[in-house]
């Protein structure tokens, strides 16, 4: 059974983190993230969870906190953004490395200079090779949604890795949006009791951990460590399919929005996918085929999965919020990755967008499918990288 409520996006991440009650929390406050900490913060102090909430001095000390928590055998969350998570980038690696399963919500925002607190994709996409799992969202639903599910995907035994949830800042985090909540029993009973793996402090079983690797080890052990990240899209699937019979919502590696028959596409992440959504709609009923694919899963990416699903389109546009300067955008890179081995592949553009926070507006999605839609036409494009909704 569903609670019907309005919230915006911290608040309902921050709910789902006192439904699952974690055993340690050790974060440390930063826009647009703040809010959401300080909202389980006062579940702390009321007693509605049970949760060591440890207040740090800084985001690096944060992460360091969350993974002695949880080398010592508890299950551990926290939560940051933008100059957090990068201020975070050192421990990043001893997590994913040490395999400990911390869930980690994202409020995704822009990374100085010049200093912008406002939403872009800079800081995870940063991050995105430090070994960690990433699910993203489209609003504050599945925000709630995926942050539930990070802690069944993170503590699966078969994967044992730590899990980033990402939610754009201030559009997602501070909108208010109608959402269904699960009851505090349902949510309790899917999450599960947590299991231990090699805890440090299991007194009965005394064990050390060495922290070094030298080079007689430690390209046998990166191996492994990406091994393991092979097995978690069938984790992502099976752990989605038990959420869709709890709750009604089904999920995928991605969404994949009216694409079937489409000869044109937008590949999109997070917020910006549901205005695009409204705008293939009404291309749709102007008779142009049109589709979107919201990647949910980043890392691992489904290279395979998402090939399928975009082969048979004449022309894509993969819309990135945040830059790699002198690349392409850092999506633009793994759809591009996952079409290269097929022998016929669409034709493909990269639009950046939305960089510190500037709107990304209706009229931005129908440029690029009517610039798709005149490349169908004549097989001729100007450039692969540009910039839309950026003033001259």
């Amino acid at each position: 059974m569903s609670k019907v409520v309005a919230a915006t996006g911290n608040e309902a991440v921050a709910n789902a983190l006192r439904q699952v009650n974690p055993d340690v929390c050790a974060a440390y406050p930063i826009t647009p993230q703040t809010d959401m900490m300080q909202r389980f913060s006062s579940y702390v102090s009321d007693g509605q969870v049970k949760t060591e909430l440890i207040l740090v001095e800084s985001e690096h000390s944060a992460m360091s906190a969350c993974i002695g928590a949880s080398a010592a055998g508890g299950r551990v969350a926290t939560a940051t953004c933008g100059p957090g998570l990068a201020l975070m980038w050192e421990m990043l690696f001893v997590a994913s490395g040490t395999r400990l399963p911390i869930v980690m919500p994202v409020v995704n925002r822009a990374l100085s200079a010049p200093l912008n607190i406002h939403g872009d994709h800079s800081d995870a996409m940063g991050a995105r090779d430090s070994g960690w799992i990433h699910l993203w969202s489209e609003n504050a639903q599945e925000a709630y949604d995926n942050t539930i599910q990070a802690f069944r995907i993170a503590e699966h035994m078969d994967i044992r890795l730590p899990v980033m949830v990402c939610l754009d800042g201030f559009i997602i985090s501070h909108s208010i949006e109608r959402m269904e909540y699960l009851e505090d029993d349902e949510v309790k009973k899917f999450v599960g009791e947590y299991k231990p793996l090699n805890p440090l402090l299991d007194l009965e079983h005394p064990k050390s951990m060495g922290p070094l690797i030298l080079p007689d080890l430690y390209h046998e052990f990166k191996r492994a460590q990406h091994e393991v990240m092979t097995k978690v899209k069938d984790v992502v699937l099976n752990v989605a399919e038990e959420f869709e019979i709890l709750s009604g919502r089904r999920y995928g590696l991605f969404e994949a929005y009216r694409l079937d028959d489409a000869e044109i596409a937008l590949v999109i992440l997070n917020s910006a996918a549901g205005t695009s959504k409204d705008v293939v709609d009404e291309f749709r009923k102007g008779g142009i085929k049109a589709g979107l694919l919201k990647p949910r899963l980043f890392r691992p990416f489904p290279y395979e999965e998402v090939a399928q699903a975009l082969k048979h389109l004449k022309a894509i546009c993969v819309l990135d919020r945040a830059d790699s300067f002198g690349g392409y955008g850092p999506l633009f890179m793994e759809i591009s990755s996952a079409l290269y081995p097929l022998k016929e592949r669409p034709i493909m553009i990269n639009k950046i967008y939305g960089l510190g926070g500037r709107d990304f507006l209706p009229q931005h999605a129908e440029q690029v499918l009517s610039e798709l839609a005149e490349i169908t036409k004549t097989g001729k494009f100007k450039i692969i990288k540009e910039y839309i909704g950026v003033r001259e």
